[in-house]
C-alpha cells in the first residue's frame, strides 16, 4: 500500500497542541465505505449495550457500582479495558520508537507489582468496607475533611483526565480521517455520554469488555504483519541492534549508576520511582480503576478483578512495543531531523503501510475504542464521586434513591460538558502524556501516601488525612509550577520534574502526616475495624460463593503467577 508523504509537524505536533488543519490531508488514511461501516457496527452496538444496561439500574447501587453484581472476569477486562487508551496505545509505541525496550519497564515493574498489591492488600479493606468509592474510604479511615478534599480533587482529575482523551481523539480522528475536531469532540462524548447515561456503570463495563477486543482486533494485525515486514522477531532485533546498539534491544543495559542510556534512567530510578511513587500511586488510588473491582458480586471476585487484568497486562507491552520497534527499523531516523517522521506517527504510520482496506476500518474503530474506554471510565468514576461524596453527603441528604439515580445521569451530562471544555486545556502543555503524568503526580500520589500511612499505622490520626492530602498535593504542584516553571531548580524534561514532583508529594505528605498523628488524637480503636492492616471487616465475614474456593480462583495464587510471569519475562531482554 503506497504511503503519502509525511512532514515533520504530524500526529506528535498535533498531540502536543499545534493545528492539525493543515495536518490532516497529510495524514489521511485511505479508508473506504467498508471501514466506515465496520465504525458505524461499533458505534450501534455501543449503543445497544446502554439500552440493554438500561433495564437492569433500578437504584444507586446498580447504576454506580453495578448492583455489585459483575463476574470477575468482566470486572478484570474491564480493568485493563479502562487503562487502556489510546494516548497509551500511541504513547508506548513512541516510546519504543524512541527508548526500544526499556517500554517494558511500564508494564512489568511500573504496573504488575501495584495492582496485585491492589488485589491481595487492599481490596479487602475497600470491599470490606462496603465504600462506593476511594474518597469514601477516606472518610472512614479519617474525617470529613479529608473526605470533602479527596472527592474534590479527584472530580477536578477526573475530568480534566477526560478532557485529555476527548482532545486527543479530536486531534488523531481529524488527522486519519479528516472529521473536523468539534465533529470528533461531539461524536464521541455523545456516544459515551448516551451509554453511560442510560445503563450507569455497567454499560460503561460492558463497553469496555468489547472495547478490549476491539483494541486487541487493532492491535494485533499491526504487530503480526510489521514482524512479517523486518523478518521476524530475529531480523527485527537483527536490524535495531546495527542501527541503534545492543542495549537498544534490552530492558536493563546501559541502566546502571552513572550510565548513559536513551531514557536517562538507571535501575534505581526505574524501580523506586515507576515502579513505586507513581505506580502504586496510580494503580491503587485511582478510582477510575478500582471502581471496576467494586462492582464486582463478592469479595473474592473483587480481589481477582486487578489480578485478572495483571495477564493480559503483562502480555500487552507487546503489542505497542512491536510497532514502535518496527517503526524504528523501518524509519531508523524516526523522531530526528533527517526524517519526516516523528515518533508519536509509528502506529498511524505502520497502519497505512500495512492494512488493507477492512483490516484499516478495525484499527481506526480500535483507537475511537480506546479512547473512549478511558473518557468513560474518568466520566462513570466522575459521577459516582460527585453524586455519593459530594452532593448526597453534603448538599442534597436524604432524598429518596431515585433522586440520587436522576442526579447521576444529569451529573454525566455535566461532566461530558466540562471535558469537551477541558479537552482544550490540554493544548496548553507540550506533549499530553507529560500532562497526564503531570495530573497524576498532582492527585494520585498525594492520595496514596495518605492511604497507605492510613491502612498501615494505627497512630495516624483522625486530622493526619486532611493535612497529608493537602500537604502532598500543594507540594507537587509547587515543584513543577514554581521550582522546575520559573527555573529555580534545573530539571532536564517535563518528565523528571513530573518524577520529581511525585516524589516531593509523596514525601511532604508522608512527614505531614507523621507530624500531624504526633499532636493530635488518634481515632478511637473500635473504630478501626476492617480500615487498618491486622483488623477484620465485619463485611468480610460472608460466606465465600459456591466455586470461589477452587484452587484456580485463589488470589494470593493468581497474584503470585503474575508478579512471577512478570519477572520470567524480564529473562529474554536482560542479556
Amino acid at each position: 500500500m503506497q504511503t503519502p508523504a509525511y512532514t515533520a509537524n504530524q500526529l506528535a505536533d498535533a498531540l502536543a497542541g499545534s493545528p492539525a488543519g493543515s495536518l490532516a490531508a497529510e495524514l489521511r488514511l485511505p479508508t473506504n465505505g467498508l471501514d466506515y461501516t465496520i465504525l458505524g457496527i461499533y458505534f450501534a452496538v455501543v449503543l445497544g449495550i446502554g439500552f440493554a444496561a438500561k433495564r437492569s439500574v433500578k437504584t444507586t447501587l446498580d447504576f454506580f457500582l453495578s448492583g455489585r453484581s459483575l463476574p470477575a472476569w468482566i470486572t478484570g477486562l474491564a480493568f485493563v479495558s479502562a487503562n487502556l487508551a489510546a494516548t497509551e496505545i500511541l504513547g508506548m509505541a513512541a516510546n519504543s520508537a524512541q527508548y526500544g525496550a526499556y517500554t517494558v519497564h511500564w508494564y512489568w515493574i511500573g504496573a504488575i507489582p501495584a495492582m496485585v498489591f491492589l488485589g491481595l492488600v487492599m481490596m479487602p479493606f475497600y470491599y470490606g468496607s462496603k465504600v462506593r468509592s476511594v474518597p469514601e474510604f477516606l472518610l472512614l479511615r479519617f474525617d470529613k475533611w479529608a473526605h470533602i478534599l479527596s472527592s474534590i480533587l479527584f472530580a477536578f482529575a477526573a475530568i480534566l483526565i477526560a478532557g485529555v482523551n476527548l482532545y486527543a481523539l479530536a486531534i488523531v480522528v481529524e488527522a486519519l480521517l479528516g472529521w473536523p475536531q468539534w465533529v470528533a469532540i461531539v461524536v464521541a462524548g455523545a456516544f459515551v455520554l448516551a451509554y453511560i447515561t442510560l445503563g450507569g456503570l455497567s454499560s460503561a463495563i460492558y463497553n469496555e469488555v468489547l472495547q478490549f477486543f476491539v483494541i486487541l482486533a487493532a492491535l494485533i494485525p499491526i504487530s503480526v504483519l510489521g514482524l512479517k515486514k523486518v523478518g521476524g522477531w530475529d531480523g527485527l532485533t537483527d536490524k535495531l541492534t546495527v542501527t541503534h546498539g545492543h542495549d537498544f534491544t534490552t530492558a536493563w543495559g546501559g541502566t546502571g549508576i552513572g550510565s548513559a542510556n536513551p531514557l536517562g534512567a538507571n535501575w534505581l530510578t526505574i524501580v523506586l520511582g515507576l515502579g513505586f511513587v507513581l505506580s502504586f500511586g496510580y494503580w491503587t488510588t485511582n478510582f477510575a480503576e478500582v471502581q471496576r473491582a467494586l462492582s464486582a458480586k463478592n469479595l473474592s471476585a473483587a480481589q481477582r478483578t486487578p489480578l485478572i487484568a495483571a495477564y493480559p497486562k503483562i502480555f500487552i507491552v507487546f503489542l505497542v512495543m512491536i510497532p514502535g520497534l518496527v517503526a524504528a527499523v523501518l524509519v531508523p531516523k524516526i523522531g530526528t531531523s533527517d526524517s519526516d517522521l516523528q515518533y508519536n506517527d509509528a502506529i498511524p504510520y505502520l497502519m497505512q503501510e500495512l492494512l488493507p482496506n477492512g483490516v484499516l476500518g478495525i484499527a481506526v474503530t480500535g483507537l475511537l475504542a480506546a479512547f473512549m474506554a478511558g473518557m468513560a471510565a474518568n466520566i462513570s468514576s466522575f459521577n459516582t464521586v460527585f453524586t455519593n461524596d459530594i452532593w448526597a453527603r453534603y448538599v442534597v441528604r436524604h432524598r429518596e434513591d431515585e433522586y440520587y439515580v436522576r442526579f447521576g445521569r444529569f451529573i454525566t451530562a455535566i461532566g461530558v460538558f466540562a471535558s469537551i471544555g477541558t479537552a482544550f486545556l490540554a493544548s496548553s502543555f507540550s506533549n499530553i502524556m507529560s500532562y497526564l503524568q503531570t495530573l497524576f503526580s498532582f492527585f494520585n500520589v498525594p492520595m496514596f501516601v495518605v492511604f497507605i500511612v492510613g491502612m498501615f499505622w494505627k497512630r495516624a490520626s483522625v486530622k493526619s488525612g486532611f493535612w497529608g492530602l493537602l500537604a502532598g498535593t500543594v507540594t507537587a504542584m509547587v515543584n513543577y509550577f514554581v521550582l522546575y516553571k520559573r527555573d529555580i531548580i534545573g530539571i532536564p524534561s517535563d518528565q523528571g520534574a513530573n518524577f520529581v514532583s511525585a516524589i516531593a508529594g509523596f514525601v511532604a505528605g508522608g512527614v505531614v502526616m507523621v507530624i500531624v498523628s504526633l499532636f493530635t488524637a488518634p481515632k478511637p480503636a473500635d473504630e478501626l475495624e476492617g480500615l487498618v492492616y491486622g483488623t477484620r471487616s465485619p463485611g468480610l465475614a460472608e460466606p465465600p460463593a459456591v466455586g470461589d474456593d477452587a484452587w484456580y480462583r485463589r488470589p494470593a495464587l493468581l497474584g503470585w503467577g503474575a508478579l512471577i510471569l512478570a519477572a520470567a519475562c524480564y529473562i529474554p531482554f536482560s542479556f
